[in-house]
């Protein structure tokens, strides 16, 4: 199970690079293509449209092709897609053109996401162990490495469409051949009857309630939190970006270290306690009057953050046999809290305030708490 146990990690790293390497090279395309702030967040939601619209087709794929089929064709789609965006907004500086490539990176990018989550999902079930966080903190660790290396690069002026282009043709080679050590798809079983849709399954919904809460403590910390440091609690500029990677490393190092943690308690526990950490976490930061207090609640909200999201894809991926199109409800939904959650905080805080609409957050670990019983393991059928 090495093999595709690493390959499974090399491909979520990868995802996250990529990932990263557009992110770092957001401002080249704002300037080329002279865009507001507004424009230009219209313009990044070419990606989310592109991801929601595929992803409720991608469990289906799966089960059609299986998950190394269906990855390369994804990374093929981001790569291309993504490295056209870089080309028609820097070199031809044309924005329906830049729409449209961002548009096929966001199918390649959501598909490939869901891909990933079940091919890992069956290798944690075959090792018989919790690996799935530690998949989830190879994303990050790719992320925060896409980001590394577009700091130099843009100190440097390389050019973007000569960066993305080739990161995005590593990612294509370097996944294409890892797939190829994916393991064999499941056989499917035999039904007498069509199975009815993953969506009208009652646990898997509450499972998608738990990662849509999760989600948006996730996605919260990644748009608002250095801001809400910064208005809320006149923090300068680098205090802002600091609490954030703070953030971003304690939710790394829980993703690292929850596999032990939930092979010893069990999944629902850790989850409880990860929905108190962050509502705790959550409210340190938001009434803290003192930077080691902000601080000490910047771990609790990251650890607390950590395995909502990697949990609820094991769990929804417990039977194999359903897996890749139980993985893309629970993706669909989570990509929409994604999409929404930041957005509607923001319109919130307009009113009344960056670091007070974080109070949203707490408040959906309420919801959260109840459904993380349908994170228990199910009764074994005698």
């Amino acid at each position: 199970m090495v093999r595709p146990r690493n390959a499974v990690g090399l491909t979520f790293g990868l995802n996250g690079l990529l990932f990263a390497t557009l992110v770092a090279r957001l401002p080249d395309v704002r300037s080329h293509l002279d865009l507001d702030n507004t424009t230009l967040g219209l313009l990044l939601l070419a990606i989310s449209v592109g991801s929601i619209l595929a992803l409720p087709a991608t469990g289906r794929l799966i089960g059609w092709y299986g998950a190394a089929r269906v990855v390369r064709g994804a990374v093929t789609s981001a790569a291309v897609g993504l490295t056209a965006a870089s080309v028609t907004a820097t070199v031809l500086e044309s924005l329906p053109a830049t729409a449209v490539g961002l548009f096929f990176y966001g199918i390649g990018i959501g598909v490939w996401d869901v891909a990933m989550n079940v091919e890992g999902a069956e290798v944690e079930r075959r090792m018989g162990r919790t690996v799935m966080p530690r998949f989830h903190a190879g994303w990050s660790i790719g992320s925060i490495a896409g980001a590394g290396l577009g700091i130099p690069l843009t100190i440097v002026a390389l050019p973007m469409s000569l960066h993305v282009a080739v990161v995005a043709a590593v990612a294509l080679l370097v996944v294409w051949r890892v797939a190829a050590t994916y393991l064999p798809p499941a056989p499917e079983p035999e039904h007498a009857e069509r199975p009815r849709s993953a969506w009208t399954e009652p646990r898997l919904l509450a499972v998608g309630v738990m990662v849509l809460a999760f989600a948006v403590v996730e996605g919260s910390a990644n748009d608002w939190l250095a801001l809400a440091l910064i208005d809320g609690h006149d923090a300068e500029h680098w205090v802002g970006v600091a609490g954030f990677s703070l953030f971003v490393t304690a939710m790394t190092a829980g993703r690292l270290a929850g596999p032990v943690v939930l092979d010893r308690f069990g999944r629902a526990p850790v989850l409880w306690v990860s929905t108190i950490a962050v509502f705790a976490g959550v409210l340190v930061v938001v009434l803290g009057d003192h930077v080691a207090l902000v601080g000490a609640g910047i771990l609790l909200w990251g650890l607390g953050a950590a395995l909502g999201f990697p949990v609820g894809m094991s769990v929804a991926a417990d039977d194999p046999a359903r897996a890749a199109a139980r993985v893309s409800v629970v993706s669909t939904i989570g990509y929409g809290a994604f999409l929404a959650g930041p957005p509607l905080l923001g319109v919130l805080g307009d009113r009344v305030g960056t670091l007070e609409a974080l109070l949203v957050v707490p408040a959906l670990m309420v919801p959260a708490a109840v459904a993380v019983l349908a994170a228990r393991p199910r009764p074994a059928v005698v």
